[in-house]
């Protein structure tokens, strides 16, 4: 072989080497699309804003639907007990990847499959649930982002003392189907004991019971609602703010749109971020990542959003220096 055709071979083993990296993608493109498969325990409905994030950003990355790469939608409808036979329905189509949310879905899907890469793009905190090992060191098939919902009570007291200093008196629901509900309830004893707050909680277990829970927290004469993180509370946010405003109980949620459907007020992670940044784990084990070794991450931004409109419908004025550290004031 001569020296050029040896220098020719060279450069032909040293750029197939380069491309390596970008193998599994090409081979994507180039053959059947990739499934991506979605399991929330929520409602499509309200979800539309986190679904669209994750598809645009994973648009964004590369991935064109219909052409290499198709997405498989499931939804609980706020029924937590529907999981586990959706997450099995899933399985079997055999995805490349399963995209969930939050902890009941991951915790259904993670026990349905140990071999199919899982994302979760958002949940409680998956080691204490017993989805992963640790946070920097996953050691299974999930991997993805953790909201730590069971932490927020304390500043979601904080805030409501911030607007209603009177406060003695503070109604939370509690959905006793959700695993969550026991360190959210044990976080929301704390918070209040130190606050010296009185708390009125109602045990949910299905929708028809919320008139039943707001006639308990008006009859208990409670000044205030807490709403904890909770896919089936979300899934219903907008009844509940409207019997919140008729019961004239000023509302505290955890998910921002929580406040457009009528809150008077939320605090907790930008779910539509999570949603956007889980496509970039999806993307990375796609192109060979093993999520036993992406480290899981927590939120990066918390938001406090206040709908002014829901206060004057509940004759309060909320205090200026509230208003100034809101990272949105929606009219």
């Amino acid at each position: 072989m001569n020296l050029g055709a040896a220098m020719r071979r060279r450069e032909f083993i040293s750029l197939l080497g380069g491309a390596a990296a970008a193998w599994p993608l090409v081979t994507l493109a180039q053959s059947s699309p990739v499934l991506i498969a979605m399991l929330n325990g929520g409602a499509a409905a309200t979800l539309t804003e986190e679904i669209e994030a994750f598809r645009s950003s994973m648009h964004r990355l590369g991935y064109i639907e219909n052409r290499n790469v198709r997405f498989e939608y499931r939804f609980a409808d706020g029924h937590l007990d529907r999981l586990p036979d959706l997450a099995a329905e899933l399985v079997r189509l055999n995805p490349n990847i399963i995209v969930s949310s939050p902890v009941p879905a991951n915790m259904a899907v993670a026990k349905a499959t140990s071999t199919i890469p899982i994302v979760m793009a958002s949940g409680a905190d998956p080691v204490a649930f017993g989805v992963v090992k640790s946070l920097s060191h996953p050691g299974t098939n999930v991997t993805g982002f953790t909201n730590f919902a069971e932490e927020l009570a304390s500043k979601q007291i904080d805030l409501m003392l911030e607007l209603l200093p009177r406060l003695t008196r503070l109604a939370v629901l509690i959905n006793v189907e959700n695993p969550l509900h026991v360190p959210q309830w044990r976080e929301t004893q704390a918070a209040a004991a130190k606050a010296g707050i009185a708390l009125i909680s109602f045990e949910f277990r299905s929708p028809d019971q919320l008139e039943a829970a707001f006639a308990a927290f008006v009859q208990e004469r409670a000044d205030a609602l807490l709403v904890p993180p909770d896919v089936t509370f979300n899934t219903h946010r907008r009844r509940i703010a409207d019997l919140a405003i008729s019961a004239r109980l000023p509302t505290i949620f955890y998910i921002r749109q929580s406040v457009e459907d009528g809150a008077l007020m939320t605090y907790g992670p930008n779910a539509i971020e999570n949603y956007r940044r889980a496509a970039i784990y999806v993307d990375k084990i796609l192109k060979g990542a093993k999520p036993q070794d992406l480290p899981i991450e927590r939120p990066t931004k918390i938001d406090l959003v206040i709908k002014l409109r829901t206060a004057r419908a509940l004759g309060l004025d909320v205090p200026p220096v509230l208003l100034a550290r809101a990272d949105e004031v929606i009219e």
